[in-house]
């Protein structure tokens, strides 16, 4: 599994010494000749962007990449001037080591904001990483190691891309996350591969499409990051009738894939988000329209009163509907139904009176991690999916101060 998963590119990580516990915290993934190929990015929309969200937009001006080095350990974010020359530096060492030109290098890095970059370890990291990137297996799993920074688990992909043609293409990922996981992105960097052949702007429309659909209908803490980044690098080496537009079979079955591994990174960042113990899969339908669904889904799921009932196990059904009540979406509450997986706890806006083997259900559901809540508003055709957590205790022992 993984960006190396994919023909044509290699990958590796290792511990540079950025972090004092010596974990490792320097990966790089970049193609096998050092050669820049199409590329896309998604980025946050946090104002106060990290300075490596700054220089990956510069480099991906002209859509092409050969490279992305990535730290953990530090975010490098309200760092001014010296942050973006640092970031800078990072993307020249790498070009350095494979071959290719500065701003063919895209960077990105996470850990706590505001703190200058140890640039020490990176002069003698990079070069050293360079030398080791590896195509197998191993070198996929060691950058995806590298780039974690609270998660427990690291958080692979491997996607099938159903091209017209006999030849298997591919889509491979790495991501990381674990909190601040809102709308738009989360404290989260992805790096995907594949080998289909597409020029650069249906590329960007591809990914954007994708994220939109996962890693932007998920929601931890309704906190949004200053690094958040997704990058996607295309090598061509399938040989495909190139992608030139976003239309048609080849696009659409891209599209499929890319939507397919973000929806697996961003799932296996909810399942180990910081604390959490339930993973929520919640749809609205029923809504007067997309907007509306997507409104009150997320207010839902931003719902710290929601997100504590589901810790305490309790199908507190109230505060759902509450807080559909304030989303902005128009409906009629006494027309509302919520159901828990298969119990319907709440039909035309009022508490059903569950039977004893209901109860027992119910119950049963909500010891489980995964658990499935579906609002209908019977207002309109509108539906929209998010994925999101509960608010444990654990949570807020992990976030009450930066170390």
């Amino acid at each position: 599994m993984s960006v190396t998963a994919v023909d044509g590119f290699r990958a590796g990580g290792l511990a540079s010494g950025i972090k004092e516990s010596g974990a490792p915290d320097l990966a790089m993934v970049a193609t096998d000749d050092g050669a820049p190929v199409s590329a896309a990015g998604v980025f946050t929309a946090n104002l106060v962007a990290a300075a490596p969200v700054q220089i990956s937009r510069r480099h991906l001006t002209d859509g092409r990449a050969a490279a992305v080095v990535l730290n953990s350990g530090n975010a490098n974010a309200a760092t001014g001037a010296q942050g973006r020359a640092d970031a800078v530096r990072m993307c020249e060492l790498t070009a350095q080591a494979i071959g290719c030109a500065t701003t063919d290098v895209l960077v990105c890095q996470t850990g706590l904001i505001g703190i200058p970059m140890p640039m020490d370890p990176v002069e003698s990291g990079v070069p050293k990483l360079g030398a080791q990137l590896t195509a197998d297996a191993a070198g996929g799993t060691a950058a995806a190691d590298a780039m974690l920074t609270t998660d427990t688990v690291r958080k692979l992909t491997t996607q099938p891309v159903e091209l017209p043609m006999p030849r298997a293409a591919t889509v491979g990922g790495m991501a990381k996350g674990a909190a601040m996981l809102a709308p738009s992105m989360a404290t989260m960097l992805a790096v995907l591969t594949t080998d289909v052949a597409v020029a650069p702007h249906p590329l960007r429309r591809a990914l954007q499409t994708a994220v939109d659909a996962s890693f932007n209908a998920l929601v931890v803490d309704a906190c949004q990051s200053t690094n958040d980044t997704v990058l996607v690098l295309a090598n061509g080496a399938a040989r495909n009738d190139p992608i030139t537009a976003p239309r048609g079979f080849a696009y659409a079955a891209l599209v499929e894939a890319l939507t397919a591994a973000c929806a697996d990174l961003a799932h296996q960042m909810a399942t180990d988000a910081e604390g959490a113990t339930k993973c929520v899969t919640l749809t609205v339908r029923g809504a007067r329209n997309a907007a509306d669904a997507q409104q009150a889904a997320r207010t839902v799921a931003s719902s710290q009163l929601v997100q504590c009932s589901l810790y305490g196990k309790d199908p507190y059904w109230g505060r759902i509907i509450s807080e559909l009540g304030v989303s902005g979406a128009v409906f009629d509450p006494e027309r509302v139904d919520i159901a828990y997986d298969s119990v319907m706890v709440c039909r035309d806006g009022v508490a059903v009176d569950l039977d004893e083997g209901a109860r027992d259900v119910l119950s049963s559901t909500m010891q489980r991690r995964d658990i499935a809540i579906s609002c209908d508003l019977h207002h309109g055709n509108g539906e929209a999916t998010m994925l999101f957590t509960d608010l444990t205790h654990a949570y807020v022992d992990e976030n009450m101060g930066t170390s």
